[in-house]
């Protein structure tokens, strides 16, 4: 029986578990909580110009890495050397979903050579077909004991063959919690705490091609990342531990306002007791990926110029209004070929093609999102014309409000693609802009300021993102060869809060001083003990409350 999660031939869908009325009554579906599940339809019944059946909010995102390849800032040597603290992250579990990780490395072991990893699910091994109803029903899950065994081999990855070629999810749980290494001048920020891991496979090829994303971009589907927080969650339940959640990645895709699927997964989890999430804000502060413009109703259009570097034959962008806005598009490309008045109408798609120059245009229109009642234009870039186009945005019915525009994240599109006159706010990647959850943004401990990549709020809805940031440029991780290597990026400042979290459900649950703590709780906790800088206003867009302070937590709120 073909495996339809790693099948090419199977496009893995979303579906809100209010609408699972609407699918075939012999459609296969996969609960991932009790909101949302996963279905798939094959390939070949999708055109991927015209969604045909299914809606944008059944596409799964792709995510992109947001960590490329410092402690005292953090306030945690003062709460470690504290001997009434001595917080190490003992008895607490860290989720690291991401690249995998090389368990081989020192930072992952004890003393007597054991493992400090609970348990991996390599999403990539598939050895044996799945079982009917199996709860994880693609790729492999490697126990302590089996890593365990596996370590006292000649050959480890002969037993327990999960490893970590990229080296990200390494560095990211190295960062939140490797052992201490003084040989090396290294330590994480928990180092007695204990790690379950996920091994996201990569976004299915058909994924990438449906979403306009060249093939050897390294991303990952919103589906596999769902399932690894739900495998997370499980065993943190079954070992009866607290768990530290990171997610070092994010994507563009999606309206910004923290309502799509992962980050409503992740809202619901960040009010449970034991248990709690951290995000990177992203890395798109520079990158000139966002354009946003207030339209007012005495003006008839306005013009966004983008420019289409020369690697760049495939991306997507889209284009997001507020419910009262209705828009329409000229379109005029660098070779100075027009189309007039694009008036997509009700759920309509249109494919256009030009005379000069090989670029296949897919313009859809979804008049109404569900749960904001936002319009979303989704232009889709086959063989793009490098060069200059320019977008007239027409203000249909000539009201007073706002769009705003999304290229890719990550490496999708190269840094030669990009908005002429672009806005660095608004530019926190999903699911950074849930709600509930501690979003993370870097600064530079070197400078003290904000780091140049870190992206800003706040979210479209005008939440507060980031929540704070923490240290995020050339921080010290362990490899996927053994080493060391400096790591850069909101993922690292995410790992950073990550352990910091460890440390504080050591002193609430294993210590036993607030059992029931939420994560929204551990979030106000590192909210009121912020280090703030006296000459700026609080909150802001750049730095949110403030940088995290695990000592000014204790000063200032629980001693």
């Amino acid at each position: 029986m073909e495996n339809r999660f790693i099948s090419e031939n199977y496009f893995d869908l979303l579906v809100n578990n209010s609408y699972l009325y609407t699918l075939d009554p012999n459609t296969v579906v996969t609960t991932i909580n009790n909101s949302y599940s996963i279905y798939q339809l094959p390939y070949e019944d999708i055109n991927k110009c015209d969604f045909q059946g299914i809606t944008y909010s059944n596409v799964p995102r792709c995510y992109t890495l947001e960590s490329t390849f410092a402690l005292e800032v953090t306030g945690v040597k003062r709460v470690q050397s504290n001997p009434n603290l001595a917080l190490m992250g003992t008895g607490v579990l860290i989720g690291i979903i991401d690249t995998g990780i090389n368990y081989l490395h020192s930072a992952f072991l004890y003393n007597d050579n054991t493992s400090r990893i609970t348990s991996i699910w390599d999403q990539t091994v598939n050895i044996d077909p799945p079982e009917i109803g199996q709860e994880f029903p693609y790729g492999t899950i490697y126990t302590k004991e089996d890593i365990n065994k596996a370590l006292e081999q000649p050959y480890p990855l002969e037993v327990v063959p999960t490893d970590d070629q990229i080296g990200h999810g390494t560095a990211i749980a190295g960062i939140a919690g490797g052992s201490t290494d003084r040989a090396n001048d290294f330590s994480g920020i928990a180092p007695l705490a204990e790690f379950v891991v996920v091994k996201l496979k990569q976004a299915k090829r058909i994924t990438k091609d449906f979403l306009s994303i060249p093939n050897e971009t390294i991303c990952y589907q919103e589906t596999d990342v769902m399932m690894g927080v739900k495998y997370v969650e499980s065993v943190s339940e079954q070992l009866n531990r607290p768990l530290a959640l990171c997610l070092a990645m994010g994507s563009n895709q999606g309206s910004h306002d923290g309502l799509g699927a992962l980050s409503s997964y992740l809202n619901d989890l960040s009010e449970l007791p034991r248990t709690c999430v951290t995000i990177s804000a992203g890395n798109e502060g520079n990158s000139r990926r966002h354009f946003s413009r207030y339209v007012r109703s005495g003006e008839e259009y306005t013009d966004v110029e983008l420019n289409v570097g020369e690697k760049d034959k495939k991306f997507f962008l889209e284009i997001w209004t507020e419910p009262i806005l209705r828009i329409s598009l000229d379109i005029i490309t660098p070779s100075g070929e027009r189309i007039e008045n694009l008036t997509p109408g009700f759920s309509q798609t249109t494919i256009h093609t030009f005379v000069f120059g090989p670029t296949k245009l897919c313009v859809k229109n979804v008049p109404t999102v569900p749960r904001t009642g936002d319009q979303l234009i989704w232009l889709r870039f086959d063989d793009a014309q490098s060069g200059l186009w320019r977008l007239r945005i027409h203000n249909i019915d000539r009201v007073n409000a706002q769009f705003n525009a999304w290229l890719p994240s990550g490496d999708i599109v190269s840094n030669d693609t990009y908005f002429i006159e672009s806005d660095s706010y608004i530019t926190i990647t999903s699911p950074g802009n849930a709600i509930a959850p501690i979003t993370i943004g870097s600064f530079d401990t070197n400078t003290g300021g904000i780091s140049i990549f870190s992206s800003k709020g706040y979210s479209r809805a005008n939440e507060i993102k980031p929540d704070l940031v923490a240290p995020g440029t050339e921080l010290t991780a362990p490899t996927s060869t053994n080493g060391y290597v400096d790591v850069s990026g909101t993922g690292a400042a995410a790992a950073v809060n990550t352990g910091i979290v460890a440390l504080l459900f050591e002193w609430a649950i294993t210590r036993g001083f607030y059992t029931g703590i939420t994560g929204v709780e551990i979030k106000t906790f590192l909210i009121r003990g912020a280090d703030r800088d006296i000459s700026l206003d609080y909150p802001n867009r750049i730095w949110g409350y403030g940088k995290v302070d695990l000592y000014g937590v204790f000063e200032k709120v629980i001693i």
